[in-house]
């Protein structure tokens, strides 16, 4: 049942994807086209935000197809990483794009060109509409994983530059003033960043294989040297394959009396559930080596 759950959730996002990344294609070329005909910064910067977004939708549609394959004997995980790769991939992107917006626009303040305000207005508005729509798709599986959450991240930032375009095109409307374009240009360039920044250092978290976020590592230590027949615990170590598979090894020590079929699986048993149930941070995946507290003599000096 759990595993039928996962695939609709895989079929789900592959399909939200998709859409989204034919709407997303769709505006990249209608913003082209708009930027050569305004001379508009501030679309030129959105329709290179949307290009590193039309890559990074394309990179998240591919990676929810690897998402799908089985496990095999090479790789035994499957390629349940290449959501936080593609993440990793799409917030890099999205940082790139953010820092040359900012240095181009400063320098469009000191020379401002000549912007067409009625056309880039049009094509504010059809690329706002776009982005509601592909925001609208992606929402339900935001919370799927890190490659869902970083594609509505994308369609997000989207949707806030082509509100800057559209304000930029109304102060120049009724003003004249050439500047608000490259103002327009920072403000998309203010909001990629931060955002771009903060998913890099969560999905580079997990390509370090850090102990998960939430998942206080003495604490499980404590926890576990407390059940009945513990010695000690070492060679503890907690990380993550994907954003919702986090795995956790451990050498148990027990006592000597009680390094026996029955008592050891009832232990381990026992073990399991603690991490899969006691903790804030659920491990279902939790892999225990139960040694006796003999062995402790002959065992290289490894606590963590």
């Amino acid at each position: 049942m759990g595993h039928n759950h996962s695939h609709d959730h895989a079929d789900n996002n592959r399909t939200r994807l998709a859409w989204a990344f034919a709407i997303t294609a769709s505006i990249l070329v209608a913003e082209i086209i708009g930027a050569i005909a305004t001379n508009s910064l501030a679309l030129l910067v959105d329709a290179a935000h949307m290009l590193t977004d039309t890559a990074g939708l394309l990179l998240a549609l591919t990676a929810a197809n690897l998402i799908m394959r089985k496990p095999t004997v090479k790789r035994t995980w499957g390629f349940r990483r290449a959501e936080v790769l593609s993440a990793t991939l799409q917030s890099a992107l999205l940082l790139a794009v953010g820092i040359y917006a900012a240095i181009d626009a400063v320098q469009r303040l000191f020379e401002p060109p000549e912007v067409q305000p009625t056309g880039l207005l049009i094509f504010g508005i059809v690329g706002l509409l776009g982005n509601v729509a592909s925001m609208w798709i992606i929402s339900g599986g935001k919370n799927n994983n890190l490659n869902m959450r970083a594609a509505f991240l994308e369609v997000v930032n989207d949707a806030l530059g082509s509100v800057a375009v559209i304000v930029a095109a109304l102060v120049i409307t009724y003003t004249g003033w050439m500047r608000a374009d490259s103002i327009a240009a920072l403000l998309i360039s203010a909001l990629i960043v931060p955002r771009a920044l903060s998913l890099l250092k969560e999905t580079t978290h997990i390509l370090l294989e850090s102990t998960p976020r939430g998942l206080d590592l003495n604490a499980v230590r404590s926890h576990l040297e407390g059940q009945h027949g513990v010695i000690a615990v070492h060679d503890l170590h907690a990380s993550q394959i994907a954003s919702n598979l986090p795995v956790l090894t451990a050498h148990i020590v027990v006592k000597d009396d009680m390094f026996d079929a029955d008592a050891a699986g009832g232990l381990l048993r026992n073990l399991q559930q603690c991490v899969a149930a006691h903790f804030e941070v659920s491990i279902e995946h939790s892999t225990f080596q139960i040694e006796p507290e003999s062995h402790r003599s002959s065992e290289l000096n490894t606590q963590c």
